[in-house]
């Protein structure tokens, strides 16, 4: 065993070991880890900022001391002096590696930033929101009606709005008096009225308010926080933007993340602070994007999976980690607003839809309120695609629902050239069947790589990496190429005729850009690759076919693809790597993030959570871990597109190649043409 330590960065997943002593800024340049410097590691620019992890992450098998990075030294104690270092962050440039560690790489210390690309779908909204505000004149004290000055506004309010039973938070009270006297008692009251419990007070204005109330909805996934900030009076969306989920450096999927909290003491607390620190982070983002007061924010909806559930609300998630996989509750639940980290409105609730099972949370409730499948007359399937999948299939009859551990090779992590979806990243590939050269579009460059301006306008970005889209295709189009076969094994290039297939150990890997001669990274996708994609896709269609064995039938009417990351996927390359059942391709769509989707209708309307409260209860939940066929269906889906279907309806647009690559694979086998 080696005597070097390892060291693990996240979220990229890259690993390696380094001499003890090299910084943290060092091992990253090692590894091709994205970890931003402008200073050259003198301790000036703080873009290497990075934040060490502690204690058992299970899932790498790695322990990490305290000390497995050397002290503060005189440089960061300086920089924090004069700049100020968020706690529990290190500058990677001056931080040693002594012993096994695991360092989160943040989104600002990333030289390419993160895009999170979750806007906002065009929805035409019923409106009928929680909150709403009402103007009433007060009738002023006097000493033959000794009434408080609350009750004397809920008098009023009564009568002229038929609001009957009003409540009010104690900071809400304090400021009545105040408000009441400086308006002159003319003031607008903000009242949140669920249809549950008694209307509450959010907050009173002085005179008649004319600007709108603003809402929050939020998508809290286990990888990206998508958020939309909504007004109330016609739903339409005044500000979009999204950040990385910061519990990433507990772990990228969820059964690492619950696993942390199993292992170390006090870690379920840290990622609850964590995610709602992210949460806070947002808002504040989207008010200043909307020039928007963070008071006018009076409500928020909030959909995530079961265990970004718990942790939010402050629950410890390690019940959802073994069976039964029993959630500590699952119905809906309206919590205070600032509990959760939303300083919006100080009365301001927070709704959570409900949660369909302890593994199909609250975001795939909310892509049925958006998608409504009880709604269709015929089996339809759609496909929240990432880390961990939400997967539902149902017509007029009956709904069912499973999810599906995919991991986060579809995002881009664990790829060896992989990263998230950030400018220079690689989203689209095309490889020509005939010479086996390839083709590709990066995020923020419009030209593809073979057309006039592509290398211009490459080189404000660069070209860094592969992201999930692009494996997607870049896999997909490798096996309509015959450069892999039906098992997954990437042929030589004398079997496949070229070049760009280089052996690597026992194994050969596919070159789609050698960027090494301008100082730029090596992109290819190895075999390795293939094995991570492989395994992702096979579960997501396990997952379906469970589903469509419960419901009786071999092929759904349509697909529907939904999350950002399903947005971005090419229908026919999903059909040929086989992640999703055989269909039509011109029947597969994308609904976009149809969990944002949901959680706006959600914001907008009381009925639409009566509505998603009550169909919750009518789904039928399928256990993906316990069911007896889920083994059969990964095993059979590992082939590309699969081992025992023959897909028929891919096999009428695509003719794909048949070689086998093996010790006496077909060298000379002849190339065909997509049909």
């Amino acid at each position: 065993m080696s005597d070097e330590p390892l060291v693990i960065f996240t979220p990229s997943g890259k690993r390696g070991r380094v001499p003890a002593g090299t910084t943290v800024l060092a091992a990253a340049r090692l590894l091709g880890v994205d970890l931003d410097s402008v200073c050259g590691g003198r301790g000036i620019c703080s873009k290497c900022q990075v934040e060490p992890g502690r204690g058992e992450f299970a899932k790498h098998g790695v322990t990490v001391a305290a000390d497995a990075l050397s002290g503060i030294n005189a440089v960061e104690a300086r920089y924090d002096r004069v700049r100020g270092l968020r706690p529990g962050r290190r500058l990677g440039c001056q931080a040693q590696i002594l012993s096994d560690a695991v360092i989160d790489v943040p989104p600002e210390s990333q030289l390419h930033r993160q895009v999170i690309r979750k806007s906002a779908a065009e929805r035409v909204m019923t409106m009928d929101p929680a909150v709403r505000p009402f103007y009433v004149e007060v009738v002023a004290p006097d000493l033959d009606d000794p009434a408080g000055d609350f009750q004397r506004l809920s008098r009023t309010l009564a009568e002229q709005w038929g609001i009957e039973g009003l409540r009010a938070d104690l900071p809400v009270l304090a400021r009545i008096q105040q408000v009441l006297r400086k308006a002159e008692w003319k003031v607008t009251a903000l009242v949140g009225d669920d249809g549950g419990q008694r209307p509450i007070l959010i907050d009173l204005v002085p005179g008649l308010l004319e600007t709108p109330l603003c809402g929050l909805a939020i998508d809290l996934g286990s990888t990206t926080i998508a958020g939309h900030l909504v007004a109330l009076d016609d739903g339409r969306v005044l500000a979009s933007s999204g950040l990385m989920n910061p519990q990433i450096r507990f772990g990228e999927d969820l059964m690492s993340r619950v696993s942390y909290a199993m292992m170390n003491e006090g870690g379920a607390a840290d990622m609850t602070a964590s995610v709602r620190a992210g949460l806070g982070q947002l808002a504040r983002s989207l008010a200043d994007e909307a020039g928007v007061v963070p008071e006018r924010i009076v409500d928020a909806v909030v959909v995530c999976n079961p265990v970004m559930h718990h942790l939010v609300l402050g629950i410890d998630p390690v019940e959802l980690g073994q069976a039964p996989f029993a959630p500590a509750t699952s119905d809906a639940m309206t919590v205070r607003a600032g509990e959760i980290g939303l300083q919006i409105a100080p009365a301001a609730r927070a709704y959570v839809l409900p949660i369909i099972a302890g593994h199909v949370g609250a975001d795939a409730a909310a892509v049925v309120l958006s998608e409504r499948p009880q709604r269709s007359d015929k089996p339809v399937l759609i496909v929240d695609v990432g880390t961990n999948a939400e997967i539902i299939l149902g017509d007029r009859d009956r709904v069912l629902a499973c999810s599906s551990p995919t991991g986060p090779a579809f995002e881009g992590a664990q790829i060896s050239s992989g990263q998230r979806a950030a400018p220079g990243a690689i989203e689209r590939l095309r490889i020509d069947p005939q010479t086996g050269e390839p083709r590709f579009r990066i995020i923020g460059v419009d030209p593809w790589s073979d057309e006039p301006g592509f290398s211009e306008a490459a080189g404000a970005t660069g070209i860094s990496g592969i992201c999930g889209s692009g494996i997607i295709e870049a896999v997909a189009e490798m096996r309509m190429a015959g450069i892999v076969d039906a098992s997954g094994l990437i042929g030589s290039a004398a079997q496949t005729g070229t070049p760009r297939c280089v052996p690597q150990g026992r194994t050969h890997a596919y070159v789609i850009h050698d960027g090494t001669a301008q100082g730029g990274p090596l992109i290819a996708v190895t075999q390795g690759d293939i094995r991570a994609i492989q395994l992702a896709k096979s579960a997501l269609y396990a997952g379906a076919r469970l589903l469509m064995d419960e419901f009786g039938i071999d092929r759904p009417d349509r697909i529907v693809l939904a999350g950002a990351f399903g947005a971005h996927i090419s229908p026919l390359h999903a059909l040929v790597l086989g992640m999703i059942p055989d269909c039509p391709p011109e029947r597969v769509t994308s609904a976009g993030n149809a969990a944002g989707t949901g959680a706006r209708i959600a914001l907008c309307s009381r009925a639409a959570r009566a509505e998603i409260e009550e169909q919750v209860r009518r789904i039928t939940r399928v256990e993906t871990a316990l069911a007896p066929r889920f083994q059969e269906h990964f095993v059979a889906s590992n082939a590309i597109p699969h081992a025992t279907d023959p897909f028929p309806a891919l096999a009428g647009v695509v003719t794909l190649p048949n070689p086998v690559f093996n010790a006496g694979g077909d060298a000379d086998r002849p190339r065909r043409r997509r049909r």
